[in-house]
């Protein structure tokens, strides 16, 4: 949801009037009335079933979202068909009617559609999705991007050679989803579903079953399931209605069901017959937990107005259960470390009530009990009018951002809301009847409704599954599954008393701070920047935009961080800027301001890092000085509060219990500790013992050292808003900052990379799965070209590997290169490769990948490679443009490398003038052979 664009506040109360005066011009709501489809999308039905959307849509300018639904996923696999819906998915990409094998997605590539990061699909039980999105320039780009939906729907080749070709893909990507998590879903996911058939049809299928089908299986899934009454084409984005109404028609008209076609029937979810308890053991889990399903219900989405009402209703409780639990984390002895409860969907069709948390050092006990009594607590009581006031506040400015931002919301997002109809039948009726659905039926909803709801959704002493998952420690035993049963019933029969509310100021600042001035005024043309000095000697730089109508961003940098301080005071200063945003700004725990700024969009944090602070801020138009407020307040008056902070410790402390017992983490942790020669001030994985060294005042101190002057910074603004009516609001709240004399210059801290080649190998987990790790790294001389000339070099070697160790050598699913080149502390790049693999493959993988590197340093990138990589950063460059986060990034990276931010107007020329031949000198400059890091993961021994 979003909110609403204040540009003043005449502005704002002229578009409420205006929205009131088309509402009075409509006939009142009638709670019987269905929902209608709205007028910004035509949907369609073809003669032959298949359904379509198409919405015309100027954000991003000149680019359409495509999208073929099928609902045909893994629940309507036969026996020897179990993981041939997905396999099916990952044929569309190995050739059809119009392309041959490979060539789909070079074409794409060629054109700027990255695939994986673009161009994508998937599968799940009840449905696959494919993603195409396309630049609109040219008309023949789009006429192909419908050819390649319509060969997805009925023209995939199944060439024999092609589908033994990729089970080596499919079989890398079910290696890679080993692990703690697939041992936990075979034993969870019969008891979660009741012994439903959705427990027996994982969409990654069955190892055996790919490695030996038959061809005619997986073209049998296909001929079933793939056919147009099951089937729609989604067309949303820069694109005239008539035309893809035209093309939907010319492309899709002459598919056929087939004779005698198999029906398309659901899997049902059975009634849970008694109450129990499971639980599921496994050194590799990352944290404890307790899970507490309640009764599926069967459930389908509403289609009345009424039915829209109730589940606003829903909405509400929903927000206030979440703070009621919020709140109990932040107090001395929390129960959990995190928890939640509410009504969830399920699967199609089904939803339940379920509460969960991540235990704390208490274990399951005081968890489930909170987790229960806290639902009982809102089931007996119900909750106070002050909760339901401010849930319909921050629900009334949410939809009011999502009206101001109806003109200026990315195609994607309304392609996936289509789907959502398509799918689960959710309503459609278009952002302006939801504003005055939301208007016209929010306040009129009563506390006892809200009572009443939440009263009926929450189970009281019904059959229930309940769930422990932890890790197997010595001398810390897991509860048995009986005695998990018996403390949630008897957590039901607790006595609960009414929740006490507190009075919460209006306000956060009921008065402002002496405000400062604005002492220097310069403007950039080009760029369209106001810079700004003020009298404390602090720089703004504000770039107003149209990108958004309700959206302003900001960030605000200086040197320094925790180069500065002492190797002693490492471990606390690394962790000071989360123990202080937790515990809030003045009088206020972070549970009080979401109170206090109930009906307000806006947050801020201060954070110190290695090198630098930095302040973020984000706000709608309407709610900058509240924004700006926060940022005052936390750079002059954090919070210091002894229960919070101990319970961020304790949960910390908990959390790296289990964090080591990962072998991604041991990993991790070694490739850190053998790039930099275990370098102390070098963050690594924290140990439990660690936390000892972290005290209070210590952190808030170190905090305050650097947060509590806002000497030297600059701060960026980019949005919304305009700058003269910005400029009083900057000059109370920035200006007025404090600035005492503090160093504003980072440290090198003499942190470098180890030299020669070092190889290490790490055993940990016990599934057959490895991870390559490389890391090239050295010094650079550093320019925005240079690292141009590194990126272009990583993506086409990206480009490479894919087409090498995946689609020639079945050798990886998915992995990849990446890299930077810095300025700061010192020039340097870095570029890693990460590839997952068997472990029987590590070798070939190694002499793969080097063997494609040496071809670039020898040969230089091909001429096609390249060009590719150009269409794909053009096109982001276009888009990112028009953003106001890519705009602040532009403004950040100018200010934190020391360089000219109007290099962004030539970005294109830049790019174009890459050659393929210079990236064999840059290969040779980054890629030195005397001098990598190789870090094998294998399984433990």
């Amino acid at each position: 949801m979003k909110l609403m664009t204040m540009r003043s506040a005449s502005a704002a109360v002229l578009l409420a009037c205006s929205f009131m005066a088309q509402a009075d011009n409509q006939p009142p709501l009638k709670l019987s009335d269905p929902i209608p489809v709205g007028p910004q999308v035509k949907v369609g039905h073809l003669a032959n079933g298949l359904t379509y959307y198409v919405q015309k849509n100027t954000r991003p300018e000149k680019k359409l979202e495509l999208r073929l639904v099928v609902k045909a996923g893994s629940i309507l696999e036969d026996e020897d068909q179990q993981g041939l819906a997905h396999f099916t998915e990952h044929m569309a990409f190995n050739g059809s009617t119009h392309f041959k094998r490979n060539e789909l997605v070079s074409y794409l590539q060629s054109i700027g559609v990255k695939f994986g990061a673009d161009l994508n699909a998937y599968t799940s039980f009840n449905e696959t999705v494919y993603i195409l999105p396309l630049p609109t320039d040219k008309p023949e780009v789009v006429k192909q991007g419908f050819q390649v939906l319509e060969d997805w729907a009925h023209g995939l080749s199944f060439n024999d050679a092609d589908i033994d070709s990729e089970r080596g893909i499919v079989l890398e990507e079910l290696r890679m989803g080993k692990g703690v998590d697939d041992r936990m879903n075979k034993v969870l996911l019969p008891k979660v579903l009741n012994g439903s058939r959705y427990a027996q049809r994982m969409p990654i299928g069955k190892e055996d079953i790919l490695k030996t089908f038959k061809y005619d299986a997986v073209k049998r899934f296909y001929r079933d399931w793939y056919r147009p009454d099951l089937m729609a084409v989604v067309v949303v984005g820069d694109i005239e209605p008539a035309e893809a109404e035209k093309l939907v028609t010319q492309h899709f008209s002459g598919l056929k069901n087939p004779r005698n076609e198999r029906p398309r029937e659901y899997a049902k979810i059975p009634e849970r017959a008694e109450s129990e308890g499971v639980v599921f053991t496994d050194k590799e889990i990352g944290a404890n937990s307790v899970y507490i399903r309640y009764p599926v219900q069967a459930w389908a989405p509403g289609s009345t107005i009424a039915d829209y009402r109730q589940k606003l209703i829903e909405n509400m409780y929903s927000f206030i259960l979440s703070q009621r639990m919020h709140e109990l984390t932040q107090q001395a002895n929390p129960p959990f470390l995190q928890g939640g409860s509410g009504m969830n969907a399920v699967m199609r069709g089904y939803r339940s009530f379920g509460a969960g948390a991540v235990l704390g050092k208490g274990g399951a006990t005081p968890a489930i009990n909170a987790l229960v009594q806290e639902d009982q607590r809102a089931r007996q009581y119900g909750f106070t009018a002050s909760e339901v006031e401010r849930a319909k506040k921050g629900m009334l400015r949410s939809y009011e951002r999502m009206y101001n931002e109806r003109d200026k919301s990315d195609s994607a997002g309304y392609a996936a809301e289509y789907i959502r109809n398509f799918l689960d039948k959710e309503s459609i009726p278009g952002v302006a009847m939801e504003y005055r659905y939301a208007n016209e039926l929010i306040p009129g909803i009563a506390l006892s409704e809200v009572n009443a709801a939440v009263r009926a959704a929450i189970p009281d002493n019904q059959n229930k599954l309940v769930i422990y998952t932890g890790t197997e420690v010595a001398g810390v035993p897991a509860p048995k599954a009986d005695e998990l049963l018996a403390t949630a019933s008897a957590a039901e029969k607790i006595g609960v008393k009414a929740q006490e509310e507190k009075v919460y100021a209006s306000q956060l600042m009921a008065v402002p701070p002496k405000a400062g001035s604005i002492v220097g005024e310069t403007f950039n043309a080009k760029l369209g920047l106001t810079e700004l000095v003020l009298s404390n000697g602090v720089k703004v730089v504000l770039k107003p935009t149209d990108f958004n109508n309700d959206q302003v961003i900001l960030t605000g940098l200086r040197y320094g961080g925790w180069s500065l301080f002492a190797d002693q005071d490492l471990f606390n200063a690394r962790y000071a800027s989360n123990i202080v945003h937790q515990m809030g700004v003045r009088d206020y725990t972070p549970s009080d301001l979401v109170k206090v700024l109930a009906g307000k969009s806006a947050g801020a944090n201060a954070s110190v890092s290695s090198i630098n602070e930095t302040v973020g801020g984000g706000s709608g138009s309407g709610d900058v000085e509240t924004m700006l407020q926060l940022v005052y307040l936390n750079m002059t008056q954090p919070r210091k509060d002894p229960a919070i902070y101990s319970a961020y410790v304790d949960s910390q402390r908990e959390l790296a219990k289990n964090n080591l017992a990962r072998p991604e983490s041991v990993f991790n942790d070694t490739i850190t500790a053998t790039l930099y020669n275990n370098n102390p001030r070098v963050q690594r994985a924290p140990k439990p013992a660690d936390f000892d060294q972290l005290g209070l005042d210590r952190v808030v101190d170190l905090y305050n050292s650097r947060m509590a002057s806002a000497k030297d910074f600059t701060f960026f603004v980019t949005g919304s808003f305009d700058v003269e009516k910005i400029k009083p609001l900057i000059a109370t709240y920035l200006a007025s900052l404090p600035v005492g004399e503090i160093p504003v210059a980072f440290k090198d801290e003499g942190v470098r990379p180890v030299r020669g080649v070092v190889k290490k190998e790490v055993h940990a987990g016990t599934e057959p799965k490895s991870t390559i790790s490389l890391s090239f790294t050295g010094e650079a001389q550093y320019s925005a070209q240079e690292r141009m000339r590194m990126q272009a070099l990583i993506e086409v070697l990206n480009i490479k590997l894919i087409e090498v160790l995946r689609e020639k050598m079945g050798a990886i699913y998915s992995g990849g290169v990446r890299g930077n080149m810095e300025r700061i502390p010192y020039q340097n790049y870095s570029i890693t490769a990460n590839l997952p693999c068997a472990p029987e493959n590590v070798d070939k993988v190694l002499a793969a990948t080097f063997a494609e590197i040496d071809k670039i340093k020898e040969n230089g990138a091909e001429d096609a490679d390249l060009a590719k990589v150009k269409a794909s950063w053009v096109t982001n460059y276009r888009r990112g443009m028009r953003e106001n986060g890519y705009w602040l990034g532009v403004l950040m990276n100018a200010f934190f490398n020391k360089t000219d931010p109007e290099e962004v107007l030539t970005y294109e020329a830049r790019v174009g003038a890459l050659t393929a031949a210079e990236l064999k000198d840059t290969a040779r400059r980054y890629f030195d052979m005397n001098n990598y890091v190789q870090v094998v993961l294998y399984p433990a021994k």
